[in-house]
Order: structure tokens, then sequence, then C-alpha cells
């Protein structure tokens, strides 16, 4: 039975974290999958040796888009929690390296999904986490 406050319930009677805004919240994360997953799988089996550090920080990025999507789509108060914890150490992770590749820019010798704190992908990558914690705390 639908709950007055979401609306929405899974049918494991789970509240649904993926209705309205959410929606495109997980659009955005799925396409980063993709894009991440993508480049990350083709340096590491093409030229691991030039960035290993660099490919390897794009395949946790990939990795941290890729549970945030599942966890919205599954719903539920424990799946909107991870959520939240893997949006804020995404968050952490993305000013993190991007703040390094901007200092010490010698340190990646090829960039990350997160250098320059995503610049490559639109400024998505420090965007997102961002706009995920906010509409995951209004899920609670």
């Amino acid at each position: 039975m639908p709950d007055a406050e979401t609306k929405t319930v899974t049918p494991a009677g789970r509240k649904r974290l993926v209705s309205g805004p959410g929606l495109l919240l997980v659009w955005l994360y799925g396409v980063m999958v993709v894009g991440a997953v993508s480049r990350s799988a083709f340096q590491i089996s093409t030229e691991f040796d030039k960035a290993p550090l660099a490919y390897s920080l794009s395949a946790v990025a990939a990795l941290a888009y890729a549970f945030i999507t599942y966890s919205l789509v599954r719903g539920g108060e424990t799946a909107r929690k991870a959520a939240l914890v893997c949006c804020a150490a995404e968050l952490a992770g993305v000013l993190a390296v991007g703040a390094w590749t901007l200092v010490n820019p010698d340190a990646f010798p090829d960039t990350t999904v997160w250098s320059a704190f995503g610049m490559g992908y639109l400024f998505i990558p420090v965007i997102l986490p961002i706009t995920g914690m906010l509409w995951l705390r209004t899920k609670r």
C-alpha cells in the first residue's frame, strides 16, 4: 500500500527513491556508469602501464556510480543510507583527486573521471554526489 509521503512503494514494500527528480538522478548515474566503466575497462586493458593510478581511480569511480545507481533503483531505507554514504565518499574522492590533479599534475600522466573535478565530464562528477545527497536527505 502506498505511503502518503512518497505515494510509491516497491513490490517488496520498500519506499521508492526514483520518483520525480530521483528518476533523473538514476539516469545520470547510469550514464556515468557506462562512461566510467567503458573508459576504465579500455584503458586498463590496453595501456595500464602508462597511468595505473589514474586508470584504477576511474575504475573505482565506475564502481561507486554502479553501487549508487543500484541502491537508488532498489529503494528502501537501507539502500537510501548506503547510497548516501557512497555519495559522500564519492564527493570526497572527487574533491581529493580533483585537487591532487591540479596541485600535482605530474602524478597523473593521464586523466581520471575525477581529474580537475570532472572537467572532462562537464563537472558532472562533482555536481552529481551533491545532488544525490540532497535528494536522498529529502527521502528520509
